[in-house]
Order: structure tokens, then C-alpha cells, then sequence
């Protein structure tokens, strides 16, 4: 991993943690796997951070930008799925 999450200098240090604890599992869902509750637990703490719509579409895009891995269709994905675990197909 040779890039940097997108964060704000603004947060607290305990809200740079779970964002980038949210983070951490988008890659993970990727690269190996994730179990859905953990991964929707980590987004609900995420949305506490970044609760505007706008802003998490912007660190969404800055994350994709920087690491290669979409963060919305793993979100999507652990909300309309019922399996336990979320295992994303590989980055091209």
C-alpha cells in the first residue's frame, strides 16, 4: 500500500481511526474477504464521521482514486446482501 487515506485534518484522533478502520475493510473485501456485520458496523461509525451524502461521495472518490478499490459497490453490496461474508471481485 503505498498510498495515503483521505482524511481531515479537523477529525478527532478516534474518528481518523474508524474512517480509517473503514477504509481498511473496502480493502479488505478485495483482497480477501470481510464479514458483513463488521464491515456495516465500520460504515455506521464512518457515516457518524462523514454523515453528509456529498462529503462521503468525495472521500469515496479521493479513496478510489488513490488506491484503485470503489468503496460504494462494497457498501451497496453488504447492505443488499444477506451472506455473511462480502468477498469483492479483484481490481483490474
Amino acid at each position: 500500500m503505498n498510498y495515503h487515506y483521505p482524511l481531515d485534518d479537523a477529525w478527532s484522533k478516534q474518528e481518523v481511526i474508524d474512517v480509517v478502520h473503514f477504509f481498511s475493510l473496502v480493502e479488505q473485501a478485495y483482497e480477501k474477504q470481510v464479514k458483513r456485520d463488521d464491515f456495516l458496523a465500520a460504515y455506521q461509525k464512518f457515516k457518524q464521521v462523514v454523515p453528509a451524502k456529498s462529503e462521503e461521495k468525495t472521500y469515496f472518490r479521493e479513496f478510489e482514486q488513490a488506491s484503485g478499490y470503489a468503496s460504494f459497490p462494497v457498501v451497496k453490496n453488504a447492505k443488499n446482501s444477506d451472506q455473511k461474508i462480502i468477498k469483492m471481485p479483484p481490481v483490474n
